[in-house]
């Protein structure tokens, strides 16, 4: 039965990721700031 609820769980995050539900909350594996999702960009002289 948990195996059943396992699958179910990933099924459904499988179905809404593709019904564009689903967000990806990293910003980026530096960590470097974002803003609204774009990517903050300082300016380099």
């Amino acid at each position: 039965m948990g195996f059943l609820f396992f699958l179910l769980f990933f099924f459904s995050l499988a179905l809404l990721s593709a019904l564009g539900l689903t967000a990806d909350s990293r910003d980026s594996a530096d960590w470097k700031p974002s803003d609204a999702g774009r990517r903050w960009q300082s300016c380099r002289y």
